[in-house]
C-alpha cells in the first residue's frame, strides 16, 4: 500500500521545519532509502516566476534551506532547480525568479547550487501547451515527463498554500500542512481530498491514473505522521475555472456550466505593459498592443493568467448576464 505522511506544521522556523521533515521521512524509511553520502540531489522546486515565498505561489525559500541543510548534513551535493513559466522579451525569467523567492540566498549560505534548468527547460512548456490543448492530453504530457525524471521522493510545501485563482493570482492560505510521499499520485489524491476533491474530479491527473504511476485509491493508501486520517481544509477556496472531470449525461447541468464559463481577459488598469502574457501564449492569441484576447485562436490554457505577476489577466463569465448574476450574487453574501 502506499503511504502518505502528513505533518502538522505552522512556520517557517528551520529547526522545527528540520524535526517535521526528518520525522516523516523515519515514517517512509529513512533517509537511507533515498539518499546516500557522496550523492548528488536535485531539489526540484516549485518556482513558477519572480514572486516571494510569502506569495505562496511558489515553495517558500526557507522549507528549500530546511531540505538543503538536511541533505548537506548527510554528506549530499544539493542542487536547487527549475524551469520558470513566462518570458519577457523572449527569456524565460528563471534567474529573476531565483532572486525573487530567495533561493540564490539560500544557496549562497547553505553551500547549494543554482540550476536554472528545471525538467522542461526554457520556452518549450508553451509548445507543450499548444500540442496539448485540453486537460486530458495535457495530463499525457505531464506523465511522460514524470516516467522519464524519475524522481524518488515527494515533499510538499503546504505550509503556506493559495486559495482561489492559484498558481500566483490567488489569496495566501494558512494550510499549516506538509505532506511527504514515495508515490506521487498517493500524494496528490490526498493532498485533493484534504480540499473536498476527488481524484476522478480532475482531468489533468487521467493519465497518471491509467498508467500506474501510482496509487489512486483512498482504502489503498495509509495516512501517517501527525494525522491517521485526511484532514478537511475548512473554507478553502477553488479556482472559479474549475470543472468536474466527471462525465455528466445530464444536458441541463451541461448548458449551465457553459453558461457560467470564464475565460481570460486582461485589465488595462493593472497591467504594466511587460508583455509576459503575449510572449507566453503558444497559440499567440493576444495582441501586443491593445491586449485584446482572439478567442477564436485561444485555447483556454490559463497561461496569461497563471503567469501575470500583477494579477492584470482576470477571469470574466463569457455570458454578460452570468457576469452580472455572480456579481449580484457576491454583493448579496459579503
Amino acid at each position: 500500500m502506499a503511504k502518505v505522511v502528513i505533518q502538522e506544521c505552522r512556520e517557517y522556523e528551520l529547526n522545527g521545519l528540520m524535526k517535521k521533515i526528518n520525522d516523516g521521512i523515519e515514517r517512509l524509511g529513512g533517509w537511507d532509502l533515498f539518499v546516500h553520502p557522496g550523492d548528488k540531489v536535485l531539489l526540484k522546486v516549485n518556482l513558477i516566476g519572480p514572486k516571494s515565498s510569502d506569495s505562496a505561489a511558489v515553495t517558500h525559500s526557507e522549507f528549500v534551506r530546511a531540505v538543503a541543510r538536511i541533505l548537506k548534513q548527510r554528506g549530499c551535493e544539493v542542487w536547487i532547480g527549475d524551469s520558470s513559466g513566462g518570458a519577457i522579451a523572449g527569456i524565460a525569467p528563471t534567474a529573476k525568479s531565483f532572486r525573487a523567492a530567495g533561493y540564490e540566498k539560500v544557496a549562497v549560505e547553505e553551500g547549494a547550487v543554482k540550476n536554472v534548468f528545471g525538467c522542461i527547460p526554457g520556452l518549450r512548456k508553451a509548445r507543450y501547451h499548444k500540442m496539448a490543448p485540453n486537460p486530458e492530453s495535457f495530463g499525457e504530457i505531464l506523465a511522460d515527463i514524470h516516467q522519464n525524471a524519475e524522481f524518488k521522493l515527494h515533499i510538499m510545501d503546504g505550509i503556506f498554500a493559495m486559495q482561489g485563482e492559484g498558481p500566483t493570482a490567488g489569496d495566501v492560505y494558512p494550510a499549516n500542512k506538509i505532506l511527504m510521499s514515495t508515490d506521487p499520485l498517493a500524494l496528490d489524491v490526498a493532498a485533493l481530498k484534504m480540499l473536498g476533491v476527488e481524484v476522478g474530479e480532475v482531468a489533468i491527473l487521467g493519465a497518471a491514473k491509467e498508467r500506474k504511476i501510482g496509487e489512486c485509491k483512498l482504502e489503498d493508501i495509509i495516512i501517517d505522521g501527525d494525522y491517521k486520517a485526511i484532514p478537511k481544509l475548512d473554507n478553502f477556496k477553488l479556482p472559479k475555472r474549475y470543472k468536474s472531470g466527471k462525465k455528466r449525461n445530464n444536458k441541463v447541468l451541461i448548458k449551465v456550466i457553459d453558461f457560467f464559463k470564464t475565460a481570460p481577459m486582461v485589465n488595462r488598469k493593472k497591467c504594466r505593459n511587460c508583455n509576459v502574457c503575449v510572449e507566453s501564449c503558444p497559440v499567440k492569441a493576444i495582441n501586443r498592443d491593445t491586449k485584446q484576447i482572439d478567442y477564436k485562436v485561444c485555447i483556454e490554457c490559463m497561461c496569461c493568467h497563471e503567469l501575470c505577476m500583477y494579477k492584470a489577466v482576470e477571469l470574466k463569465k463569457e455570458n454578460f448576464l452570468a457576469d452580472i448574476l455572480t456579481r449580484l450574487n457576491r454583493g448579496k453574501y459579503r
